[in-house]
């Protein structure tokens, strides 16, 4: 499946910038069952400073505000190319060793909330996959999907206990922590997602990753009750969150007004162009209010909405899934796997 995706992020700021600095992880990564056709990213009102591959194999660039502006733009274009691959990536890499995944962090650290939904979770005599499954859909069960009643610093124990449902990002963060706290490595992934509904779209989507021994790393979309399909574009990988979030950021003089996020996801035909496919968009427009006058800090996260009626019921998808990545595990190992 090819996958024409537009992005742009608008940063609008209440007076005139003395000095900023943005971290932008918006490259997708070329791994297993994804290739990169086209990619191109352009700012107004930034430039460039330089790129490096963090610790996650993520593709990150530093872009400097231009001194005075009021306003920043950042527009990624490009083109995907996705298989199906059952929600296996495969094999371990990256400059993390895999017990680095293991580890707790202030966003998945686990409570009391967190230990009880784990125990609730049956544990499938089919293995690892199913049990994770029952681990996202009992995750689902307590943490409706529901915008507005997290936010980008909410943890793993607070979201379970806040009784406000959750959005994508909580949803993971959740994932993360109940994995970790039964040995299994786990991390967090931003992306995007075509939705079957709509093209235009108010934010990037997350989900989570698990290790599963034979398998490698298995990707779990708690929002939508499946594993990652051709839909799925995966952009950056971490411990939480904060190692993967799209844009983060410091600006001194200025105090950010408004954030306003432009998405659009559609698939491409082969012999489509690409201006062809940069059509339409959505906007959604947030009130920043973390931080002074002097220092703000800045981030996109992922409001995730779920992708509507999926071409196959998510029971039915989950057990597709395990059969496919079973049967293709010997191949999944093969090839790149940030």
């Amino acid at each position: 499946m090819r996958l024409a995706i537009r992005h742009t992020t608008r940063y609008r700021f209440q007076q005139p910038v003395r000095y900023g600095l943005q971290r932008l992880r918006l490259t997708p990564k070329t791994t297993q069952g994804q290739e990169i056709v086209d990619w191109t990213m352009t700012f107004d009102g930034a430039h460039q400073e330089l790129s490096y591959d963090d610790q996650n194999f993520n593709r990150v660039i530093l872009a400097g505000v231009e001194e005075g502006v009021q306003e920043v733009t950042i527009s990624c274009n490009g083109v995907v190319r996705t298989e199906d691959r059952a929600g296996v990536i495969g094999h371990h890499s990256g400059h993390l060793p895999l017990w680095a995944f293991l580890g707790q962090t202030p966003l998945t650290r686990p409570g009391p909330r967190i230990r009880q939904l784990i125990a609730s979770v049956g544990r499938s005599a089919d293995g690892m996959v199913p049990t994770l499954h029952n681990l996202s859909s009992a995750i689902l069960e307590r943490v409706p999907y529901r915008t507005g009643g997290t936010a980008v610093t909410t943890t793993a124990e607070e979201a379970v206990g806040a009784g406000q449902g959750g959005v994508c990002q909580d949803h993971a963060h959740i994932f993360i922590a109940a994995a970790r706290s039964l040995d299994i490595p786990a991390r967090y992934v931003s992306g995007y997602l075509m939705l079957n509904d709509r093209v235009e779209q108010h934010a990037t989507h997350a989900w989570a990753e698990a290790w599963v021994q034979g398998l490698g790393w298995v990707g779990f979309d708690i929002s939508n009750g499946i594993s990652p399909d051709p839909r799925y574009v995966r952009v950056a990988t971490g411990r939480d969150y904060r190692d993967a979030a799209p844009i983060t950021g410091i600006s001194y003089g200025a105090v950010t007004e408004d954030l306003i996020v432009d998405l659009a996801v559609e698939q491409q035909a082969p012999d489509q162009s690409q201006s062809q496919s940069q059509s339409g968009g959505g906007s959604q427009s947030q009130s920043q209010s973390e931080g002074g006058s002097q220092s703000q800090s800045q981030s996109e996260g992922a409001g995730g909405t779920p992708a509507p009626a999926p071409d196959a019921a998510p029971a039915q998808h989950q057990r597709d899934a395990r059969s496919q990545g079973q049967q293709h595990s010997a191949q999944q190992q093969v090839g790149p796997g940030a």
